[in-house]
């Protein structure tokens, strides 16, 4: 726990940015007791006016916010301070965001469920140093699963356009749809 707190430097300032009120108060604590100042944001507008007024040293931003996308916000801190080390969330897993997020300027991108210590060690990651494979990642039944509602959300909850696009048969799709999400 020191450890972390001797690489943060100087400048622990930390935005966290999600619309899961329970996750953010959480990780806020969490990530408090590692030795960040804390500020936070359930939006992407509270997100931009924090970035402006005071660009954090780090940020951890969800990707699907209510009002907008988490990357307006990544933007907004590059603006303003381009040396910020900022880690993009999701729960939409997908290689296109991912791109999207560190051409923006995120150093990062997990997927959640991500927990305190997997996002400080994204944080405090060091050059072109990869931080270490995470204890539970998801199983490829869970990364399709996600994959398809992902999908299916970005199709409006078409099941027929879904289907379409996947390539795969409406019933079968209908089907996956039915059950509850794999671990």
């Amino acid at each position: 726990m020191m450890q972390d707190m001797a690489e943060l430097g100087d400048d622990r300032t930390l935005l966290l940015v999600d619309d899961d009120e329970p996750f953010l108060r959480r990780l806020a604590k969490a990530m408090e007791k590692r030795g960040f100042e804390v500020e936070t944001a359930d939006s992407v507008a509270g997100g931009k006016a924090i970035a402006n007024v005071r660009p954090p040293a780090y940020a951890v931003c969800d990707l699907r916010l209510e009002d907008g996308n988490g990357l307006d916000v990544v933007e907004a801190i590059r603006e303003k301070r381009p040396d910020a080390r900022i880690v993009v969330l999701t729960g939409y897993g997908a290689i296109a965001t991912a791109v999207a997020a560190v051409k923006i300027g995120a150093t990062d991108y997990l997927s959640k469920p991500a927990d305190a210590t997997d996002i400080t060690n994204a944080l405090l990651a060091k050059g072109e140093a990869l931080p270490p494979p995470p204890e539970n990642p998801m199983s490829a039944d869970r990364v399709r699963w996600e994959h398809i509602q992902r999908v299916y959300e970005l199709c409006d909850r078409n099941v027929s356009e879904t289907a379409r696009r996947l390539n795969m048969h409406r019933r079968t799709l209908q089907r996956i749809l039915a059950k509850r999400s794999p671990r």
